[in-house]
């Protein structure tokens, strides 16, 4: 049976560990080879996807566990750099599970393609003109990407705007056409690219004036997904503080993001440090994802946090996340990097859709991991005591020297580099 809990995985050598997922997902010894660092991404395959190949570059690709999510279990990959980001999102994954897991939905499925026309002799008359074609634009767009179509997207809606009615500039007033187009289970870029800008002759026609920019827009908030959690306090007891002292912390921590964006930055970043390896690991483009959910903390304009974090009137910690979450299951990276095929095998979810909705949960759970280590023991705590190796290994520690130099560096409170180096010395004498 499929379950994303497997206690002690952390303690497991890495041999160890594809062992246990193989027997756990089912793996063939063919997908389980795909983790193999002289497998994961031939150069020949990369030269074919960028300019200029002269390598491929490896991140650390780790499991975020425990997770419940409308009561389907994930194991869910992650491809990141920074410690404790993965143990943190599988800690707090733990204790939502045990309060029942986390509850997700997504919106519709509509990804927003831009066409950018200047220089029109009287820009209502130009609005109303498009409008009035409106259909006839739909349809022509369909007919530019007809495979979408007949997967059930394509576009579905357009609407116009005036920019800068009353310009400081000669450049500043424009007219702007959204197109709202259901991209599938494909993150869409190609599919609105080539839509909207085979529309331009049309709409230069209609509107007499000229088009310039022609292109998605990332702030894709006709497709958000939403995540949330309700937590008793008793599943918040950490060392010497009590649930409802945590609980409390957090609240108040989250009230410090959203009305400080010296805050709110750091704050979600935190919550990026969970969202960005698994749109990684899976393919998708995480400088999209980023742009657009750093754009939505700014929706009402000033930049705030993208989480929620309150205390319901039973006294249980509740927090929620909504985001725009433009990534795919089809197309792209995933096509043809082996890794993010087996991310997809792992996962084992069934569209974009839902993909979405699992993506803003490792989010939500990241910043409830930040957070409760900040109200508590404070952040370094935890971190460094992760961050230790690394700083072994950039000593010169090898083999099972990396794991006696990181524990005395904890030990002694200098986790640096010169310390680790002295340290070494004497191990190797």
């Amino acid at each position: 049976m499929r379950s994303s809990r497997i206690p002690g995985f952390y303690k497991k050598s890495v041999e160890e560990r594809k062992a246990l997922l193989s027997q756990t997902l089912d793996l063939s010894a063919e997908d389980i080879k795909a983790l193999d660092s002289d497998g994961v991404l031939p150069v020949e395959t990369a030269d074919k996807m960028i300019e200029n190949v002269v390598g491929t570059f490896q991140l650390p690709l780790g499991l975020g566990l425990n997770f419940l999510i409308n009561g389907k279990e994930y194991i869910i990959p992650m491809a990141i750099e920074e410690p404790s980001v993965v143990a943190s999102a599988s800690h707090i994954a733990k204790i939502v599970r045990d309060a029942g897991g986390f509850t997700t939905e997504a919106s519709e499925r509509i990804m927003i393609g831009q066409i950018q026309v200047v220089g029109c002799a009287d820009y209502a008359v130009a609005k109303q003109a498009l409008l009035e074609a409106k259909q006839d634009l739909i349809d022509a767009a369909n007919a530019a990407y007809p495979s979408i179509v007949a997967r059930g997207g394509g576009s579905q809606d357009l609407d116009v705007r005036i920019l800068n009615d009353s310009p400081n500039s000669d450049y500043g007033k424009m007219l702007v056409l959204h197109l709202y187009i259901d991209t599938c289970d494909a993150m869409g870029a190609n599919i609105v690219n080539t839509m909207v800008e085979s529309l331009a002759p049309t709409v230069e026609k209609l509107t007499s004036g000229k088009v310039y920019l022609r292109i998605l827009s990332n702030l894709a908030d006709r497709c958000v997904a939403r995540a949330k959690c309700v937590i008793p306090p008793k599943l918040l007891v950490t060392g010497e503080y009590s649930g409802e002292e945590v609980r409390d912390g957090v609240v108040h921590a989250f009230e410090f993001a959203d009305s400080d964006p010296y805050r709110a930055v750091t704050h979600n970043k935190g919550i990026m440090n969970g969202i960005d390896p698994v749109v990684i690991a899976t393919g998708n483009d995480w400088r999209a994802v980023e742009a657009g959910a750093h754009a939505y903390a700014a929706r009402y304009g000033s930049y705030r946090s993208m989480t929620k974090w309150y205390v319901d009137a039973e006294g249980n910690l509740v927090g929620e996340l909504e985001l725009p979450m433009s990534i795919g299951t089809v197309g792209g990276a995933i096509r043809v990097h082996p890794v993010s095929q087996l991310a997809h095998k792992i996962l084992h979810v069934e569209s974009a859709s839902e993909l979405a909705q699992v993506i803003v949960s490792v989010g939500l759970a990241q910043n409830l991991g930040a957070l409760k280590a900040l109200v508590t023991d404070g952040i370094q705590k935890g971190h460094m005591a992760l961050h230790s190796r690394s700083v072994a290994i950039a000593a010169g520690a090898t083999g099972e020297m990396i794991d006696i130099i990181a524990e005395q560096l904890v030990k002694e409170k200098e986790i640096r580099v010169g310390k680790a180096k002295e340290l070494v010395e004497q191990y190797t004498k």
